[in-house]
């Protein structure tokens, strides 16, 4: 890295999910009043930014996603009184806080959509995607991204408007200025609060294709992908190029973008050196490499990634993007399921270890980490879940679709999938202690808790001086004191070895190596360690040499 180092380049993102995190009401959905009740949970891990996922009005279709007011606070939440006093208790804490930006889309209850399906010749028609019938159907043959069709028909005024979400989500209409304008007018209220940065939903979606053209339709599926055929779309860089001028250089804030079907080449654009645009980007190519071999079942699949596969993929990331634009570095959050899950192993033997091993295979590259609110513990997957039990748009689309409709999958093969791959996996409330509802809330939680929380929880991972917690907390205090984590170059070792996943850190006058067993296994490597070289951190008492025990992970430190 040849420029200086920004804040938000050192710093380590907490995303908290507010209607999991803390309930103080009794009404079994977490509050603002709870995330401030926990702030200093949060200090004491060492993170520097919490991400906020949305806490506007909203009739939650979409779970906050779909939003009727973007200058007020969800009543389920509290008010903009409670949002002002977590905003300065934070600060007042060296906390920053990140606000999720939903712009791509409204709620349809937005008073914009109101008036916008109104009439054909209301002002605000256009600030949304209408399109008369085309033989009698759809415009064209978009798929929504949670099954379905994109398009709704609306009665009153004989057209189609585009929603590429839920029905209650159309999108914006970016081509009009004046939704452009709205739009950054109302990120600049947000701004005058003194919030520290946007993290921007599905941002790479907000330019359309002219014409609105067919997307291209995977085997056995009834419509087309609409992510290949949105995403990067012909303007997303110029109005983001104008989001900059007009919002994002009025304060000294960070910004990530979440950004489906980014490639190198665009995310370089997006999150180039020159703060052109933004900070960095949220890519999806890891995430989808455990997808089901059948495009038309998407991501619902239950087999672990090949390391292979993983380890070009997140090199690719790490070589191409060095000195020209910022990484994120994240396993999961609230649209994926549990790192430890996933990637390591959450059996009883293995969570501990295994769950730090993927913390420390991540934490060691270059790019900006963010942990999802009960990653820091082993918060595992949620296997006690059954159909009847899932509150995800996502989750409910996806049986009433592919297993109820088209029968592509059956229920007991969907439910694995579920298990495996599900939202709701990440959403189940934090584990804060052995009470009842784990001490999130005195009522009944909104879904229903993960019923290992009896040991899995705070209270025991902070008795515990080996937990899952303090592993993290020494990972964010070594990313702040060690620069080499920030900017030493990286380099990928034995790229075929399907067990570890070894690389180094490298700087002019020393060098880290990474050393991650990926298996139940012991395995022997020999990576020729120095003889001065010291262990900075691992996840077993004892260093073995070129033995390697399940799930170990170490990093060695020297000098050249």
């Amino acid at each position: 890295m040849t420029k200086s180092i920004k804040w938000w380049q050192k710093a380590v993102v907490y995303q908290v999910y507010p209607r999991s995190f803390q309930d103080t009401n009794g009404d079994g959905v977490g509050d603002l009043k709870g995330i401030e009740q926990r702030l200093d949970y949060i200090k004491k891990l060492g993170a520097d930014v919490i991400w906020l996922n949305p806490v506007y009005a909203s009739p939650d279709k979409d779970n906050g996603y779909d939003i009727s007011d973007y200058e007020d606070i969800n009543s389920k939440f509290g008010t903009m009184a409670d949002f002002d006093s977590l905003l300065a208790k934070a600060h007042e804490k060296g906390i920053k806080v990140l606000m999720d930006l939903v712009v791509n889309h409204t709620s349809d209850q937005h008073r914009w959509f109101v008036e916008s399906r109104s009439s054909k010749d209301n002002d605000k028609r256009d600030f949304y995607i209408w399109r008369d019938p085309v033989d009698g159907h759809e415009p064209n043959n978009w798929g929504s991204f949670f099954s379905g069709p994109a398009w709704k028909f609306d009665d009153k005024t004989g057209q189609y408007y585009l929603h590429l979400f839920v029905e209650g989500q159309p999108d914006l209409n970016w081509a009009n200025p004046t939704v452009r304008e709205s739009v950054f007018n109302m990120m600049n209220f947000w701004v005058d609060k003194g919030i520290d940065g946007f993290r921007m939903d599905v941002i790479s979606l907000i330019s359309k294709p002219d014409g609105l053209p067919d997307g291209e339709v995977p085997e056995g599926a009834q419509y087309g992908n609409s992510d290949k055929a949105v995403a990067n779309g012909p303007h997303v860089h110029e109005y983001l190029k104008e989001m900059r001028q007009k919002v994002l250089n009025r304060a000294d804030m960070m910004t990530v973008g979440e950004a489906s079907g980014v490639n190198i080449e665009n995310a370089v654009k997006y999150a180039n050196q020159d703060n052109s645009e933004l900070n960095m980007v949220f890519q999806f190519e890891h995430m989808g490499l455990d997808n089901n071999p059948n495009p038309a079942l998407g991501k619902w699949y239950d087999k672990k990634v090949s390391l292979v596969d993983l380890k070009a993929n997140l090199s690719k990331w790490q070589n191409h993007l060095a000195e020209k634009a910022w990484n994120s570095l994240y396993w999961d959050n609230h649209d994926q399921p549990r790192a430890v899950s996933r990637y390591g192993s959450d059996r009883p033997e293995y969570r501990v270890v295994s769950a730090k091993m993927v913390a420390t295979l991540l934490h060691f590259m270059q790019g900006t980490p963010y942990i999802y609110q009960g990653e820091e513990i082993g918060m595992t997957n949620a296997y006690n879940l059954q159909r009847d039990d899932f509150d995800d748009v996502e989750i409910k689309n996806a049986f009433k679709y592919l297993v109820d409709k088209d029968h592509l999958v059956d229920e007991a093969t969907m439910l694995k999938y579920v298990h495996a791959k599900g939202r709701d996996n990440a959403r189940t409330p934090m584990q804060w202690n052995d009470s009842k509802n784990a001490g999130f809330t005195t009522g009944l939680p909104w879904l229903k808790m993960n019923d290992n929380y009896l040991t899995i929880n705070v209270k025991n991972t902070l008795a515990d001086p080996n937990s899952v917690f303090y592993y993290y907390q020494k990972l964010i205090r070594l990313r702040h004191e060690l620069p080499i984590i920030t900017t030493g170059t990286y380099q990928l070792l034995d790229p075929n070895d399907e067990q570890v996943y070894a690389y180094r850190r490298v700087s002019a006058d020393e060098e880290l190596l990474i050393i991650n067993n990926f298996t139940n296994e012991t395995i022997t490597r020999d990576y020729q360690v120095p003889a001065n070289a010291t262990i900075l951190i691992g996840n077993y008492e004892d260093d073995a040499k070129s033995t390697l025990r399940p799930y170990e992970a170490k990093v060695y430190h020297f000098v050249k």
